[in-house]
């Protein structure tokens, strides 16, 4: 008898650490956040700002590390083989999950079956800008274009990029334009080219463009999203200036690997849902024009990745980007 309830108590003390951890609360260790760009640009801004005020609601440490390389596809590819054990998400993109799945001629992930959706945090719509030179509408430019065709050129931060496929959405949008693609190294050169005379327009990020609008060295003719930005509030839509429906951005997802734990999920979601409510974030996010996703869920993250790849897959396709 001594010698069953010795090996009951024995049996016991080597389960209770494992029962102990399975009852542990999540997370109970810092979560790692991988940022699949450098230090420093709008996606690491958006992505740390988030990781700051997620660590204060969950209690525990949301420690960013940037994976950059090959638009976003290194990071990608470090989350998708990363355990899922709810201790690793990607900070997902418009690069990452709507371009890359089609533009790579060799994928090396699959945008749906190798992630977890978890959230939300926001879109970062686009404008388009123009030289001063240009006329001062949208449909101005339009016009001016067809008019005459082969004659200008449009910039882009590089060819398979979203400001290069927001030109040709745009010219498919408006019934086809005959305007030469010009990619540059970066969205600063194509800018600076752009002032100079040398494209006549192109699509950049309001952050970049803003001041010089403001001192006429550009023109911006409009946001690409259905309502205006409070960060500008004087700059009509694509849409108000005459193309419906034109919406063109980028974005901002946490997604873990495939196969993170529901519950796991409920709690970096449940998190999330907190932060899009914080209305000291919200403005934050609107104060460099992004436009927060104060409805997020998993299921309509889901759903977004599902239908902002179909949205661009035909324009990538038309514009026959090939990523090696």
């Amino acid at each position: 008898m001594k010698r069953r309830n010795l090996l009951a108590l024995t049996a016991g003390a080597f389960a209770a650490p494992s029962i102990v951890r399975a009852q542990a609360k999540y997370p109970d260790r810092p979560v790692r956040l991988v940022i699949p760009f450098p230090p420093a640009g709008p996606t690491d801004i958006i992505g740390r700002m988030t990781a700051e005020r997620l660590t204060a609601v969950l209690g525990q440490n949301v420690v960013v590390e940037n994976k950059a390389g090959a638009a976003g596809s290194i990071g990608a590819v470090e989350v998708k083989n990363a355990r899922p054990d709810g201790y690793t998400f990607l900070f997902a993109t418009s690069s990452t999950h709507a371009i890359n799945p089609t533009a790579f001629t060799k994928p090396p992930y699959d945008p749906i079956k190798d992630f977890t959706p978890v959230s939300s945090i926001c879109v970062n719509p686009l404008i388009l800008v123009a030289h001063p030179s240009m006329p001062d509408t949208l449909m101005g430019l339009v016009d001016l274009m067809k008019k005459n065709p082969g004659k200008y050129s449009y910039g882009s931060s590089g060819t398979g990029g979203i400001t290069h496929l927001a030109g040709e959405y745009l010219k498919s949008a408006v019934g086809g334009m005959d305007v030469v693609h010009v990619p540059y190294r970066g969205s600063m050169p194509a800018l600076q080219d752009m002032m100079a005379g040398n494209v006549a327009w192109m699509f950049e990020t309001i952050s970049t463009s803003l001041q010089l609008h403001r001192s006429g060295r550009v023109r911006i003719l409009g946001f690409a999203h259905n309502v205006r930005t409070p960060a500008a509030p004087d700059i009509p839509t694509i849409i108000e200036a005459g193309v419906p429906g034109y919406e063109a951005y980028t974005f901002n997802l946490i997604l873990g690997p495939a196969g993170v734990a529901p519950g796991m999920v409920e709690v970096l979601d449940t998190a999330t849902r907190k932060l899009m409510a914080d209305k000291a974030f919200i403005e934050a996010l609107e104060k460099i024009a992004a436009v927060p996703t104060t409805d997020t869920t998993p299921e309509r993250t889901g759903k977004f990745i599902k239908d902002e790849l179909a949205k661009w897959a035909p324009i990538i396709k038309a514009a026959d980007v090939k990523i090696e």
